[in-house]
């Protein structure tokens, strides 16, 4: 199927799908829940901010008075919130079609996650990676069910010092562990969907990246937040490539989605590469055997 111009209108009807979206009570985040909310998916808003959540909340239910949604707390990093929301979840739900791994900071001056991580790296990576694995229950019980990870153009500056992902030994850089912890979103999912194929399991695990989109992301950088003024795309078109990874009929396990224009930095969602580090197995493993001891979350295939 050609994706040339591939927008939220082809985005298939979900009727009967329950969606989890991270971080989406703004930008691509937002635009992801509206539009799967549009199309009659059951969407769960997890966000940290439960002001916000209900006003994104009122926001979809004003534009899409019958869709069904619904916003619940979750702190990416605090691996206690991640474990309160998802024992929540399970005591309602049974099963899950999409898990939309959207949520990210960037850039932020060097601070902690609530059990002492980097705070790009443990919410970034960290925060997804636990989600994940104690919700992966319910994903395994649905059809053709799919993990989707929002990673970033970022990820080409991206080179994991597995002996210290917190930046405890080398001088911090924002934007490199921005980076960094963009290419732990890549190596992730092409290990998870490596673990799901192995596993005999038919839940696909997928990226996707928005190009240069205005969001709240840059309030940390002039110089994106200068640059989005002038080139950044909409939200709405910064969501394509996540909803197409999301919902499109040709996606495969361990595809990589973004923008088509502009060296990738705006346009409508095509299959994309992400650099060739990305693709290390051995790196991808040792980062999936860390995750499992910093988190204290064993996956169950």
């Amino acid at each position: 199927m050609s994706s040339k111009n591939w927008d939220a209108t082809n985005v298939p009807m979900q009727q009967g799908k329950v969606a989890v979206v991270t971080g989406s009570s703004s930008g691509i985040g937002f635009e992801t829940a509206r539009v799967l909310a549009s199309k009659n998916a059951k969407v769960i808003i997890a966000v940290r901010n439960i002001d916000k959540g209900s006003a994104a909340l009122e926001k979809i239910k004003s534009e899409f008075p019958e869709s069904n949604v619904e916003v619940r707390i979750l702190d990416l990093a605090d691996l206690k919130s991640i474990h309160s929301f998802a024992e929540s979840f399970k005591k309602e739900y049974d099963s899950i079609d999409l898990l939309i791994n959207n949520a990210g900071v960037m850039i932020p001056p060097y601070s902690k996650t609530k059990d002492g991580f980097e705070l790009q790296f443990g919410t970034n990576h960290l925060g997804h990676f636990a989600l994940t694995g104690l919700l992966l229950d319910l994903i395994k019980k649905r059809k053709n069910s799919r993990i989707v990870t929002v990673s970033s153009k970022a990820h080409n500056m991206g080179e994991l010092h597995l002996d210290d992902l917190n930046w405890v030994k080398r001088d911090y850089k924002a934007w490199k562990a921005y980076g960094d912890s963009k290419i732990a979103n890549l190596y992730f999912t092409y290990e998870l969907q490596r673990k799901l194929e192995v596993a005999g399991l038919d839940t696909i695990a997928v990226a996707a990246h928005p190009g240069l989109t205005k969001s709240e992301l840059d309030r940390y950088s002039t110089i994106v937040g200068y640059l989005n003024k002038f080139l950044a795309q909409s939200p709405q078109m910064g969501a394509l490539p996540t909803l197409y990874a999301a919902t499109a009929n040709d996606v495969k396990g361990g595809e990589y989605f973004g923008p088509s224009d502009w060296s990738e930095w705006r346009g409508y969602p095509k299959l994309v590469t992400s650099k060739e580090l990305s693709h290390n197995k051995e790196i991808a493993e040792k980062l999936w055997e860390v995750s499992e001891k910093l988190t204290k979350v064993k996956y169950n295939f």
